[in-house]
């Protein structure tokens, strides 16, 4: 039933990405003359580019290498290349519309078309690399909280949060030791990784060795993680294995109390499926804890807000929405959920939903930054 449904998104994903870019080919065919040797390499080129994103996923399952690698990698920059020339062909055509109806542009010649094409690539791609730059610049944010229960020890805990990571063919090693660099540097007392810490396919995290670093990290009071929705994509029953065999402390629907009296909550992912495998009842996970003492929840998705508020919950850690990655996208994450990036209290509870440490496909992130979160908890 899953291979159905996993067939039937495949499916639907390829005709819209191969509708966008048979859209794109042809408003890019003509800025090239059928004279130009140009309008040949346009289409052999093009339709190279385009093929490798396809290409590279269907390398990296099944032959991952350092040049599958470089396929996927190019690939995946494309989708954001395809984002911003399919928002200024649109926006050109739209422009072409009203000239058709009133006549305020001048006739445009064949080079004249060919500039315009060139310039709208040249323009897009500074949008690209500047995308690219963004996002390989971490910001550490720092939330203080003040939380009205008591822990045991000291009042003061600091806690850093970390969310979609995506180790894999894009997300590497130098990525996982910034990680640790930040870790380090910020000396938290306890680390939570909420989420997506594999990109998905297992196969180049293995042929990489990718996480082993994170055993590194030190805390008094650990280190604790919790599925994604990309941990399921790549297949749980290779994914979890090998989280477990680097010694990385996966909570799987699990609450325990840390030893200065903070619960702690690991969600599973609403991607786990249904039945036995659905994520259970906040309520049913709360049912043992002690209400006058602090409660965190660890949600890679952060849906359905209302049921921690609820539940009295006192911080709530989600990612999953990476607030957008590539804009405009963040309009459609604002869109679906209630709160698909910062800070927000409802009732007694606090929620933080972060814009992620890594990037799901290109590494550009427009319109936002990537971070890590470290929550300066005060209990009185």
């Amino acid at each position: 039933m899953r291979n159905y449904t996993f067939l039937i998104f495949f499916s639907i994903v390829l005709l819209i990405y191969s509708s966008v870019n048979y859209y794109l080919f042809v408003r890019g065919l003509q800025a090239f003359s059928p004279s130009q040797p140009m309008r040949k390499w346009f289409i052999i080129g093009f339709w190279t580019v385009v093929s490798m994103f396809i290409a590279g996923n269907i390398l990296e399952r099944t032959a991952t290498s350092a040049f599958s690698e470089w396929i996927y990698r190019i690939g995946s920059f494309w989708l954001a290349f395809m984002l911003y020339l399919t928002i200024a062909v649109v926006l050109i055509d739209l422009v072409r519309i009203f000239n058709y109806f009133f006549h305020f542009l001048p006739e445009f010649s064949q080079p004249m078309k060919l500039w315009l094409g060139l310039s709208v690539f040249a323009i897009v791609s500074l949008i690209v690399i500047g995308g690219h730059v963004n996002a390989l610049w971490i910001n550490v944010k720092e939330i203080p909280l003040t939380i009205h229960k008591k822990v045991t020890g000291s009042p003061e805990v600091k806690i850093l949060m970390a969310s979609d990571i995506h180790l894999g063919a894009l997300i590497g090693e130098r990525r996982e030791k910034r990680l640790l660099d930040i870790i380090r540097e910020q000396k938290p007392d306890l680390v939570l990784l909420c989420g997506d810490l594999v990109d998905g396919e297992i196969a180049p995290v293995l042929r990489k060795n990718l996480g082993r670093h994170i055993q590194e990290i030190q805390t008094q009071l650990g280190v604790y993680a919790i599925l994604g929705n990309h941990e399921y994509i790549g297949g749980i029953d290779k994914t979890l294995p090998y989280l477990t065999s680097i010694h990385i402390r996966v909570m799987i629907d699990e609450t325990i109390t840390l030893p200065n009296g903070i619960q702690l909550v690991g969600r599973n992912d609403r991607a786990s499926g249904r039945g036995q495998q659905a994520p259970k009842p906040l309520v049913e996970l709360l049912s043992g804890t002690d209400p006058a003492k602090p409660v965190i929840v660890m949600n890679h998705q952060p849906y359905n807000l209302q049921e921690a508020a609820d539940a009295k919950v006192d911080l709530h850690l989600s990612g999953h929405t990476h607030n957008g990655q590539l804009w405009p996208f963040n309009l459609l994450t604002e869109a679906i959920f209630e709160l698909s990036w910062g800070y927000l209290k409802k009732g007694d509870t606090n929620f933080y939903v972060s814009s992620g440490f890594g990037t799901w496909g290109p590494t550009v992130r427009i319109g936002n930054r990537p971070e890590v979160v470290v929550f300066k908890l005060k209990f009185d």
